[in-house]
């Protein structure tokens, strides 16, 4: 699979904790050449491939079995306001076709969320079985602070790629409707049409090692997600397991991570003023914030441990082999 991003995090994950398990990865931009993929991550030796569909029909193999892993679908047209026009052409055509034909040679299929499964099977009219193992998250790496922050200022967290998709663009109209003392850091560079827009309140962390990620969560009080499709949401996961409330998006797969109300909010997409009324009522009460944070943590505890994960792949595996 390609790297530099959350599905490749997650893989090496697994090739972490289960023996026998090795990640290939290849450079994205080899995908504008698909068909050389195998020569950059090739698969001979494999008793089993686990891949993801966009481009996992060029892995496939007669002789062995595949687990294709369904992160996300953006082929359905609905993204077309947050998609440069290169991007609506090739979720339409070309990557369109390849997820339907991995799909149709995997042996098993999986997703990391019930919407993800709910999505492909209504986008793709699918009528085979499509497996849920949540994504897990290291909560021994990604803890709460056990060190009470000191600052004067109510810090927010905006964490993932600077682009629509991700709500990246509605951060500085949330921001103008912040009470005084809340600013929102960012841990990505900006792209050129974002960065001209001027907010004193909006912070550039720069660029984040992954292994740098739980100390900066630890140094916020809230996490804004204001994305407009998450398959799963990583980032809102890691921000549970370090005990931070979340005010996100109410949609796609959020709601499944975010319980409304009890680890956080949901608003409704692109409502500014709900996501600025909401963070002004967490600056507001240190109390509600760490009630919220516990109850994430709980449910990281409960439901999206990276043990949890690594077991139900290893069980999958086995299941498929024998």
């Amino acid at each position: 699979m390609a790297w530099g991003n959350g599905a490749y995090i997650l893989h090496k994950m697994l090739e972490k904790r289960m023996p026998n398990y090795m990640v290939r990865g290849y450079n994205p931009y080899l995908t504008i050449i698909p068909f050389s993929l195998p020569c950059a991550a090739p698969v001979k030796g494999a008793d089993l491939i686990h891949t993801v569909p966009d481009y996992g029909l060029f892995f496939y193999s007669r002789k062995i079995p595949t687990v294709v892993t369904v992160h996300h679908y953006m082929c359905d047209g609905k993204m077309d306001s947050y998609s440069t026009a290169i991007q609506k052409v090739h979720y339409r055509t070309d990557l369109k076709w390849f997820v339907k034909r991995s799909i149709a040679l995997a042996t098993v299929l999986t997703a990391v969320s019930h919407y993800s499964a709910n999505h492909i099977k209504k986008e793709l009219n699918l009528h085979q079985k499509v497996q849920v193992i949540y994504n897990g998250i290291d909560e021994a790496f990604f803890t709460p602070s056990r060190n009470k922050r000191k600052f004067s200022s109510v810090n927010v967290l905006f964490c993932g790629n600077l682009i629509r998709r991700k709500g990246a663009h509605w951060l500085p109209s949330i921001a103008d409707n912040f009470k005084k003392g809340i600013n929102i850091h960012y841990t990505s560079g900006l792209k050129k049409s974002f960065s001209r827009v001027k907010n004193k309140n909006i912070i550039n962390l720069g660029q984040i090692p992954y292994e740098a990620m739980p100390e900066v969560y630890q140094q916020h009080d809230i996490l804004i997600a204001p994305t407009v499709r998450e398959g799963f949401g990583l980032a809102i996961a890691e921000a549970m397991a370090c005990g931070l409330p979340v005010v996100a998006s109410d949609c796609s797969a959020i709601p499944e991570l975010i319980d409304d109300g009890m680890g956080g909010f949901l608003c409704p997409v692109g409502d500014v003023k709900a996501f600025a009324n909401k963070i002004n009522l967490l600056a507001d009460s240190p109390k509600l914030r760490y009630e919220m944070g516990e109850y994430n943590r709980a449910k990281v505890e409960k439901m999206f441990t990276l043990d949890r994960m690594v077991k139900e792949y290893q069980d999958l595996f086995q299941e498929v082999l024998g």
